[in-house]
């Protein structure tokens, strides 16, 4: 039940709200690549979903009373899970796109607000149907914890989902970081809308830390006013309660800052449970409903003072030592050698590297293993042997790297990214590779060096030449619709690969290469890969030079 409405859901975004902003984006009105970027690979994950996962669940079920089990099932199919890795990489990125092009594009917004109309959308946002794809990870990890505590030890289905499990636990970690982005951002736009969409909060940066009813002592009569508080991590609203048929809704009296603002305790014998706030914007005399609750609100607000001046505080030392030089605390010849001190994420704002502010979505902290600063994902973007640690890979700041690496800036090797993979490396332990031409929509046809990796035999890589130590660029198989008859008479032994909009091309320089390749490629596309591999061994001593493969 849940994978169905799960499927119906990846349908919306990938057949209705994608489609629709693809199709707006050939227009000319806004660049198609955004929206490619901001939807990543949903189309995968939507053809995964719904071509294999639920239907094998579907089947399965109509033979539950002979075939009880879906350890199995689930088993086979838990590491195309990996595929959620992209999507959720980009997430951040693709809500930063999403409010950017919103702003910037009437037609951009006037679609999305359209589609959101519909009764499908259920009244929510594009934003909060994206999420959809990060929560399902960890859904299906709580199903299956269930199911194993269900679940007798003995049954024949335990070890396998058991086993699947632990998969799925794996992919899991990654998506709830982005969950937690995403569910401060909700409560933001619910604030938001509350308050009549007229004050600027919702931004990735802030964070709201408490919020409810208080009564507010007038200075002239002390009479108590009823209002409500929301405290953010830079700052409190004091509003007033305003009626509406639809829920609370509120006006903004005041913003008062953090920066600069005291707390004191006040006793008034006619009205108990009172506090004062003093801050640079305004002093307001509130009463609370117990003191308990008083307490709370005295802690809060303590609290985020506290840890407002500690940022500002971090954020000035960090200059100091800029530009007074100020030694660090693990020195050059210990680095690697010795585990740092890591700086807390809550002390600094901004990345100790490269001064860029830090926020809840688009720049996120991340701590090298070696320094223990608080850095940015582009600056922590590099791993090294650290001796402390067994000598195992680690994670490290661009500068640590450099030290431990005893390397210049030329000499630098980055950590590679997903088309980062050495042709001979993938080439060397390949189902098949060979040269093939190759043509995407419009563009002219080029050659190109094609290779189909055992560890990944789902994809396909493109190289310029075979010692390329960088792919042009990959495709994900599975899904894909085969076509293998030829274009024209110029190209005989051409094929074609199509997926909604996608469409690629290829042609091989003889038959028997070509039905080598779609070979593989039928069995690519259902998510299968070649059982036996003899079959596709290749004499390279009978191939001419240019169309040589290696299928191993």
């Amino acid at each position: 039940q849940t994978e169905k409405a799960y499927v119906s859901r990846l349908d919306l975004l990938d057949g209705v709200f994608y489609s629709r902003l693809l199709e707006e984006a050939n227009r000319g009105s806004f660049p198609a690549e955004v929206i490619n970027k901001i939807f990543s690979n949903i189309s995968s994950i939507n053809a995964f979903h719904s071509k294999f996962l639920l239907p094998e669940l579907e089947k399965r079920m109509q033979e539950w009373t002979t075939t009880p089990r879906i350890g199995d099932i689930l088993q086979k199919l838990a590491p195309f899970l990996k595929m959620y890795g992209e999507y959720v990489k980009n997430f951040d990125n693709a809500m930063e796109l999403v409010k950017t092009w919103t702003e910037r594009s009437p037609q951009f917004k006037f679609i999305i607000q359209d589609i959101q109309k519909e009764k499908v959308c259920g009244n929510l946002t594009l934003q909060h149907h994206m999420l959809e794809p990060v929560q399902r990870i960890p859904r299906y990890e709580m199903l299956l914890k269930d199911y194993l505590r269900k679940l007798p030890q003995d049954s024949l289905d335990w070890k396998d989902a058991e086993k699947s499990l632990e998969i799925i636990s794996t992919a899991a970690s990654h998506s709830n970081s982005a969950i937690r982005k995403m569910e401060n951002l909700k409560k933001l736009l619910e604030i938001y809308e509350m308050l009549g969409e007229e004050e600027d909060i919702v931004n990735p940066s802030n964070e709201l830390i408490k919020e409810g009813q208080i009564l507010k002592l007038a200075a002239r009569n002390t009479s108590a006013q009823e209002r409500y508080l929301f405290l953010f991590n830079n700052m409190l609203l004091y509003c007033v309660p305003k009626f509406s048929l639809v829920g609370s809704k509120f006006s903004v009296r005041t913003r008062v800052g953090i920066d600069g603002m005291k707390i004191i305790e006040t006793h008034n014998e006619e009205y108990p449970h009172t506090f004062q706030v003093s801050g640079k914007e305004r002093t307001l005399e509130l009463q609370a409903s117990s003191e308990q609750d008083k307490e709370e609100w005295i802690k809060a607000l303590q609290n985020t003072i506290e840890a407002f001046q500690q940022r500002n505080e971090t954020f000035r030392n960090a200059i100091a030592k800029e530009y007074e030089d100020i030694p660090v605390e693990v020195s050059n010849a210990e680095l690697g050698k010795r585990a740092p001190r890591w700086i807390r994420d809550n002390e600094v704002t901004m990345c100790m590297k490269c001064k860029e502010p830090f926020n809840a979505l688009t720049r996120r902290r991340h701590h090298c293993r070696a320094c223990g600063h608080v850095v940015c994902w582009k600056c922590s973007d590099y791993k090294a042997h650290l001796e402390y640690d067994g000598n195992k890979l680690n994670k490290v700041c661009k500068d640590c790297y450099h030290v431990i690496i005893g390397c210049t800036d030329s000499e630098e090797k980055k950590k590679k990214g997903i088309l980062e993979i050495e042709s001979a490396e993938v080439s060397g332990n390949s189902v098949i590779c060979s040269f093939l031409q190759y043509m995407e929509k419009s563009k002219p046809w080029q050659k190109a060096w094609c290779v189909i990796p055992k560890q990944e035999a789902l994809v396909l890589y493109m190289y310029g030449a075979p010692q390329d130590v960088k792919a042009l660029a990959t495709i994900p198989l599975l899904g894909y619709t085969v076509d293998d008859t030829p274009r024209s008479a110029d190209l005989p032994h051409s094929f074609k690969l199509t997926q909604s909009k996608s469409v690629h091309s290829f042609a091989a320089d003889n038959e028997e290469l070509k039905q080598k390749w779609l070979k593989v490629i039928h069995l690519a596309v259902k998510g299968e890969t070649p059982e036996c591999q003899n079959e596709l061994q290749v004499n390279l001593e009978e191939q001419p030079e240019s169309s040589k493969t290696s299928e191993c």
